[in-house]
């Protein structure tokens, strides 16, 4: 069974064979009782019929993230037949899949497939150097979560503790150990996770360690109001330059703190992730925290090297996905 990345085309094809005048795709989406796609194309004989999946099936799939980790793909059966003009079935092949939210690079090739490796594994990259170890960055007295492809093309999730400093490998899920290198943030509080969903279509967590800044933006109309009274006179008090239509957009800026160079590609999937999420501290109850949808701001990285740089580190502007002001109709 194939682990399919959806953001990139997934093609599927067939040979029509003799006497071919047609050929359609059926897909269907976990499991549906009857296809919820039928593509025809007409063909000749012995022509090869192209078909492209992927867009089709990425309309069914919506990541949502509320603090709760879960696996989020699409069992996907797709159905490729060939047919005489008489409508009688010549030949045809049926492709059983799971539809990540995952993409590959050009350079990866066609048709690319999650993890683009051997499973199971880690869904998020490491250093390509040692891709025996895996590593990652979190707060002291902070638990987590990772994300891994099973043998069977399955999502899943690992958890670890607040003071845990390893995952071991395992047959069910990574093949390679994990450190947990712990980050004391203490003197700009305690960091801020970002979730997003990776390259891989699963969710990662990334830690900003050091300063964050808070902004709140504002846009408004107005118009010269008429404030003279029937009798001639007016109020000092009252505007006449009338403020109206003001709506608010917050934003955060957030610094990295220092990663390794090879987690370059850590901030770049982050820069081209289409869902992202900031847990913080809610505001109308410290002991709380809440889950809030964010988007990149920027629309383009230079990646860090230590020869150029010496230390890596990032800095991020995040929007906050809605307007400030409840407009939601």
């Amino acid at each position: 069974m194939a682990a399919i990345a959806l953001r990139s085309p997934q093609y599927k094809t067939i040979t029509a064979g003799t006497n071919a005048a047609y050929a359609t795709c059926s897909i269907t989406i976990d499991g549906a009782a009857s296809p919820q796609y039928v593509l025809r194309k007409n063909t000749s004989t012995n022509a090869t019929v192209l078909f492209e999946i992927s867009e089709l099936c990425l309309d069914y799939l919506t990541i949502t993230f509320n603090g709760t980790y879960t696996a989020q793909t699409l069992s996907i059966s797709t159905v490729v037949n060939a047919y005489t003009s008489s409508d009688s079935l010549i030949n045809g092949s049926t492709f059983t899949d799971v539809g990540y939210d995952a993409y590959g690079t050009f350079m990866e090739g066609a048709n690319p497939e999650v993890p683009f490796s051997n499973r199971p594994r880690w869904l998020l990259n490491t250093d390509p150097e040692s891709l025996d170890v895996y590593y990652i960055y979190v707060p002291n007295n902070t638990a987590g979560v990772l994300p891994y492809i099973a043998v069977n093309a399955s999502m899943g999730y690992v958890g670890y503790g607040a003071s845990q400093t390893s995952i071991s490998a395992s047959s069910n899920y990574g093949q390679y150990l994990v450190n947990i290198v712990r980050v004391d943030c203490t003197k700009y509080g305690d960091g801020h996770k970002i979730t997003f969903v990776n390259k891989f279509g699963a969710l990662q967590d990334i830690w900003f360690f050091l300063k964050s800044v808070n902004t709140t933006n504002k846009k408004s109309e107005n118009y010269q109001r008429n404030i003279i009274s029937s009798t001639g006179t007016y109020s000092v008090n009252s505007h006449t330059k009338q403020v109206y239509n003001t709506i608010a957009n917050t934003n955060i800026t957030l610094s990295s703190g220092f990663y390794p160079e090879w987690a370059n590609q850590w901030f770049e999937q982050l820069l081209l992730s289409e869902q992202v999420w900031l847990t913080r501290t809610d505001p109308f109850d410290s002991s709380d925290t809440q889950v809030v949808p964010i988007n990149v701001k920027k629309n383009s990285i230079a990646k860090k090297t230590v020869l150029n740089n010496k230390l890596i580190e990032y800095t991020f502007d995040f929007d906050m996905s809605f307007d400030y002001i409840n407009n939601v109709r």
